[in-house]
């Protein structure tokens, strides 16, 4: 499976891609460049942990059939104001293949990072500040479930913990 940070290179840098107005449309733009499948989830909040660098796209408003994520609406190519906790992601439903550049082919292809291997982080903790810190869900069948807590323990919940790189 393809899941990871969204990362576009522009003017010979990588940056990431805002959060605002992202959605499943724009993630199914990434997944179809990147040969990843189709999209299965658009998580908000920097999922992937924070990029570096620019953010150098906000306000994407694909329609989801766009072959290229530079062919969506978006607010331009610069650095925009917002922080990367609200760096973009996507979850594929393929493996990761290497796609060569068509004749002609223009604007940055993205890429997801760092977790683009399958087997990446299928889970999440949501509802306190931070990424470290909430309600446990886990992503399974394209959808996001929560777990019951019956014996649940704090051995358990170091595993989520170092699995998320949170400690």
């Amino acid at each position: 499976r393809c899941a990871g940070r969204v990362e576009v290179q522009h003017d010979g840098h990588w940056g990431t891609v805002c959060d605002d107005d992202w959605g499943l449309p724009d993630a199914a733009v990434v997944c179809r460049q990147l040969g990843c499948g189709t999209a299965l989830a658009a998580p908000p909040g920097a999922w992937f942990g924070e990029g570096l660098g620019p953010i150098w796209l906000n306000g994407l408003r694909c329609r989801g059939t766009e072959e290229r994520l530079a062919l969506c609406r978006h607010r331009g190519w610069r650095p925009h104001v917002c922080a990367h906790e609200e760096d973009a992601s996507a979850v594929c439903s393929g493996g990761l293949r290497w796609v060569p550049p068509t004749h002609g082919s223009q604007g940055p292809s993205p890429t997801l990072t760092p977790a683009s291997l399958p087997g990446g982080p299928t889970m999440r903790l949501v509802g306190a500040a931070g990424r470290c810190a909430g309600r446990l869900e886990i992503f399974h069948a394209g959808h996001w479930g929560t777990v019951c807590d019956d014996l649940w323990g704090l051995p358990d919940a170091a595993v989520v913990c170092r699995q998320l790189g949170c400690g």
